[in-house]
Parts: C-alpha cells; sequence; structure tokens
C-alpha cells in the first residue's frame, strides 16, 4: 500500500518541477515563491518534526537544533569553499556543483519522505494515510524548489530534469525500502534537522536575495508569502 500511495508522490512532484520551469518569463516570482515554500517547509514541517523526534539535548540544547545550525553552517562552508575555488580560475558565476548539490539533498530529503510513508503505515493505516496526504501535498514544493535550485545555479536544463526525475522516484524508492527495515526516530529527526538549516540557508542566503535583485516588486514578496502560508495550510490539514 506505501509503494502504491507513493506514486501519488512521484506525480505530485514531476508536477511541481513542470510548474517552475512553465514560467521562465517570471523568473523573479518563481524565485520569491521557491524561497517562500523552502521557508515554510523548514520552520513550519521539517523542524517541528526534527524536534519531535529528536529532542534530547546535548550541553543544554536540543540535538535537532545543533543539527539544524550545522546544516546552516555546512552549506555555507561548502558555498564558500566552492566560490573561492571558482574564482582562483577567473570564474566569478555561480558553480554548478553548489545547485547539483542542493538537489541531492532534496533528493534524500524525499527519500526520507518515502521511508516515513512507509513506516507510518506500519503502525497502521490511518496513521499511514495522514502521513501520506502530508507528503504527497508538499511535493509539490519539493518538485519545484528541486528544478528551480539546480538551473538557479547555471545547470542545463537536462540535469535539472534528471535531478527532477531523481527525486520524483525517491520517495517511491524510500517506501519500498520500509519492506527490508526501519529507520530509528531519533536518526530520522537528526536528519531532519540537518537538512532544515542547509535548506533555510539556501533560501535566505541565495533564492530570496536573487529574487529581488533585478525586481524589487511587491508580487514577488506576495509570491513569497504565498509559499509560507500554503505550507501552513498543508501541514494544519494534515494534522
Amino acid at each position: 500500500m506505501a509503494v502504491f500511495v507513493a506514486l501519488g508522490a512521484f506525480l505530485m512532484t514531476l508536477f511541481g518541477g513542470w510548474t517552475a520551469g512553465r514560467v521562465t518569463d517570471r523568473r523573479h516570482l518563481v524565485l520569491g515563491l521557491a524561497g517562500g515554500l523552502m521557508l515554510g517547509v523548514v520552520g513550519l514541517d521539517l523542524l517541528p518534526e526534527a524536534l519531535e523526534a529528536a529532542g534530547n539535548e546535548v550541553f543544554g540544547v536540543p540535538q535537532a537544533l545543533l543539527l539544524f545550525v550545522g546544516g546552516f553552517l555546512a552549506a555555507h562552508l561548502v558555498e564558500r569553499l566552492l566560490a573561492v575555488r571558482r574564482a582562483a580560475h577567473g570564474v566569478d558565476d555561480r558553480a554548478p556543483q553548489v545547485g547539483l548539490t542542493a538537489a541531492a539533498a532534496m533528493v534524500g530529503h524525499s527519500l526520507m519522505d518515502g521511508i516515513a510513508m512507509g513506516a507510518a503505515f506500519q503502525v497502521g493505516g490511518g496513521m499511514g494515510a495522514t502521513v501520506a496526504i502530508a507528503v504527497i501535498t508538499h511535493d509539490f514544493a519539493d518538485g519545484f524548489n528541486t528544478y528551480t535550485i539546480t538551473s538557479l545555479y547555471g545547470n542545463t536544463r537536462g540535469k535539472a530534469l534528471a535531478m527532477l526525475v531523481a527525486d520524483a522516484l525517491a520517495p517511491v524508492a524510500g517506501a519500498a525500502s520500509t519492506l527490508l527495515f526501519t529507520l530509528p526516530p531519533e536518526l530520522l529527526g537528526s536528519y531532519l534537522g540537518f537538512f532544515g538549516g542547509a535548506l533555510l540557508y539556501l533560501a535566505a542566503a541565495e533564492i530570496l536575495p536573487e529574487a529581488h535583485h533585478a525586481h524589487p516588486a511587491r508580487s514577488t514578496l506576495l509570491c513569497t508569502a504565498g509559499g509560507v502560508g500554503f505550507v501552513w495550510l498543508v501541514v494544519g490539514l494534515s494534522e
């Protein structure tokens, strides 16, 4: 059942990426929406789940929050190292590797989504259905963000589509893997905290500044707020 339901996540992810690819003439709006979706996913979905699953304190701070900060710093370090390397070779534009790395992290997150969905169905049908609705709905944002991030850093359309397809297949693979093993909740929470920090860095330091750089329009702000509101609606309905 979990694998069958994961096919819905597959289709929703592709739809999100297709939407991002169709509105290239309104790039600033796409980036504003992507930034809002990423901010909403981190603050309203990933971080609360991480704190619930891995809330044990390490020297007075929840483990999930430590990994959240670690993920933010790791993303910053990777980008800076790649930027310095490219500057030394006389290249000033964004490193495509950053976009591919970020997209790969999105694929990893989608894989974890599938694992969470499969584990929920192991608990019971009602729990599985609730998690499945949340995963399928927010996979639109995952597909949208995966295609947008890959393209933003100068990668070809072919690479962006390849990462999108990988992101769409990941929940199916994750759900199927639960037939073989069970992921400890604390490990899942730790991963969500780290990934949330990395995703927040990309949204705050790259996506949103780029969205407002050439088009500081009110409509871009509205798209960002709309992205956050959409994730809030999804989280509320899934509860």
